[in-house]
């Protein structure tokens, strides 16, 4: 039986328990032990756990005290962020290296789209064990390979084998893959959606599979629509880059409501050099400045202005972002459990010439090259601008 051909190939790369992963890494005596990285306090949270950790039933975004109640032995230890986003880097300098289609997730997944690189890199599972490889001979860690037709059968194909797990889903062979799989495995299934569709009888990919669209968009209104496709393995999203993206943005949750407005701004004006520089790698320029800014009760805010012309300088992105903040917590602030910056209203268009500023634009921009590239050779926490 000849094979059916890939309509695309689509593969999702996710790295291994991966803060965990570079703890045990750098330090040799943690290896083969439970490891748990995060928060310690009475409110911290799991941000990585080993899979020595996974077996007492540890995971990620647990809290830390029940954590540690199902593993006692556990070496808990605080996240080194720096560290792990010059990891993350490197991770991405490689895939980067088999295709410049990279979709970033977060800083340890991606979604790479590798139709028609079979002459170079070879079939899809050659390619899979190839970046895989690299990865482990180059970085010492491992990570699980989905590989398949779209991006959400590789996305649930890189779950089935980990650790160091390689999946393929051919063309050919959707259906006897997911039939079976339970329905919380399905994007948009929450708690509420997963007892709503239990009481209706289903509870596989199979069991929804029979079901008219129209049915389904009676029961979960536009939610059923996408039930429907994805029931049936179907995605027709492409492959994202920086560079196709409608908006960057950088967030931190805090392990404890930050009370302390200027603690808060440090964070800000951080994460507002890295979405400007973020900017400059994908050659983009944007005009909206938006401030999220989330309570301790999850209640969520955001503010936002518009620049007359679209800019990629950190200076003027700090500065709004500053200014945003100030606004709010002059008369309204209150502790903070995530804050986040992110621009969006992206244009191509070339920047003015203004003879009045041209002198100053220009000598913010080789202050912003200089700091690139310490940054990338260093780590994006290598260097930072001063405060106003």
């Amino acid at each position: 039986m000849i094979p059916v051909p890939f309509p695309r190939v689509i593969l999702h790369v996710d790295m291994d328990a991966f803060f965990a992963a570079i703890e045990q890494r750098d330090e040799p005596k943690l290896r083969g032990r439970p490891v748990l990285v995060g928060g310690a306090g009475p409110r911290g949270v799991v941000a990585a756990a080993s899979y020595e950790a996974r077996t007492f039933g540890c995971h990620s975004a647990q809290p830390m005290a029940m954590a540690r109640r199902l593993c006692p032995q556990a070496v808990v230890l605080p996240p080194r962020r720096q560290r792990y986003n010059e990891v993350s880097r490197q991770v991405f300098a490689i895939l980067e290296s088999f295709t410049p289609l990279v979709e970033p997730l977060s800083i340890d997944e991606a979604f790479l789209d590798m139709t028609g690189s079979a002459r170079i890199h070879g079939t899809p599972r050659e390619t899979a064990g190839r970046i895989k490889r690299h990865i482990r001979d180059e970085l010492g860690l491992t990570a699980s390979v989905g590989v398949a037709p779209n991006k959400f059968l590789a996305k649930l194909a890189s779950d089935l084998d980990k650790p160091d797990g390689l999946t393929v889903i051919e063309p050919d062979s959707i259906q006897p893959a997911i039939t079976k799989l339970p329905i919380t495995k399905m994007w948009g299934v929450g708690p509420a959606t997963e007892q709503k569709l239990l009481s209706l009888g289903v509870r596989t990919f199979g069991d929804l599979q029979p079901w008219p669209r129209n049915v389904l968009e009676s029961h979960f209104g536009s939610l059923g629509r996408k039930l429907h496709r994805l029931c049936r393995g179907e995605d027709d999203r492409p492959v994202i880059t920086d560079q196709a993206i409608k908006s960057i943005s950088q967030e931190q949750t805090f392990d404890e409501d930050r009370a302390d407005p200027d603690d808060v701004r440090n964070v800000l004006r951080s994460q507002a050099e890295k979405v400007a520089m973020r900017l400059r790698k994908g050659d983009l320029r944007g005009r909206t400045i938006t401030v999220k800014i989330r309570f301790g009760d999850f209640q969520t805010i955001t503010r936002s202005t518009t620049f007359h012309e679209a800019t990629d300088r950190t200076d003027l992105i700090c500065a709004e972002a500053r200014d945003l903040f100030d606004a709010w917590a002059a008369t309204e602030f209150q502790p903070v459990r995530l804050i986040g910056v992110g621009i969006s209203q992206f244009t191509d268009e070339v920047e003015q010439f203004n003879l009045f500023t041209q002198r100053t634009d220009d000598r913010h921009r080789r202050l912003d090259a200089v700091t690139d590239t310490i940054k990338s050779k260093f780590g994006a926490d290598a260097i930072h601008r001063g405060r106003s």
